[in-house]
């Protein structure tokens, strides 16, 4: 394939030309910068007691060891399992407001780290396209300068090269947020779980 339409259609993929007006956020998946704990929590709403609770150092350590993906959500689950014998709802409503103030600005932390590096990918596709101008006005001058022409073609293939890996690259990085996004959920269910049951009013 000729570099000039590798160009073309990688500079019309959706992920850059068709995505949200903000471009810098070049991902499919809608950009929610911030979580909302009011639609990841089944449970009680949590108030200031369940905040200052979250800090508790047997409660925000649990929460370290639920936070990281490499433990498993069937781990995960063990873990809340243990941790519920003993508490109170407003030790496991805590323990998710643990959960959610780490894993939600670290997937803030994540999300601007994207919107960065398409803000690079927009550098670079408009670097390809001023190489592709000079290329065309080389070609088209009345005493080509071949040696020219021969560099800059070598340039702009190795500027599509590595515009290529970051894209493929990008279809990782952009679900990253979800998967995150999709655990806090997963272990807010986990946890409200174990809430006692309200006994109905008589």
């Amino acid at each position: 394939m000729k570099p000039m339409l590798v160009v073309a259609l990688l500079l019309t993929s959706p992920a850059l030309a068709e995505g949200p007006a903000d471009h810098t956020w070049p991902c499919i998946q809608r950009k929610q910068p911030h979580l909302s704990i009011g639609q990841l929590w089944p449970g009680p709403p949590p108030d200031d007691a369940a905040t200052e609770l979250a800090q508790r150092p047997d409660i925000a350590a649990l929460a370290q060891v639920l936070e990281q993906r490499r433990v498993s959500l069937e781990e995960a689950e063990a873990e809340i399992a243990t941790f519920a014998k003993g508490a109170s709802a407003e030790e496991l409503t805590a323990l998710f407001v643990a959960v959610f103030d780490r894993i939600d600005p670290y997937r803030s932390r994540i999300m601007a780290g994207i919107a960065r590096y398409a803000e690079k990918q927009m550098v670079l596709s408009n670097q390809i396209d001023a190489r592709r101008a000079e290329l065309a006005r080389l070609s088209a001058s009345e005493n080509p300068d071949f040696d020219k022409i021969d560099a800059e073609e070598a340039k702009l293939d190795w500027d599509i090269r590595i515009f290529t890996d970051r894209q493929a690259q990008l279809t990782y990085v952009c679900e990253t947020p979800v998967i995150l996004e999709q655990r806090v959920f997963a272990l807010g269910r986990a946890i409200a779980g174990h809430l006692p049951i309200p006994t109905p009013a008589p």
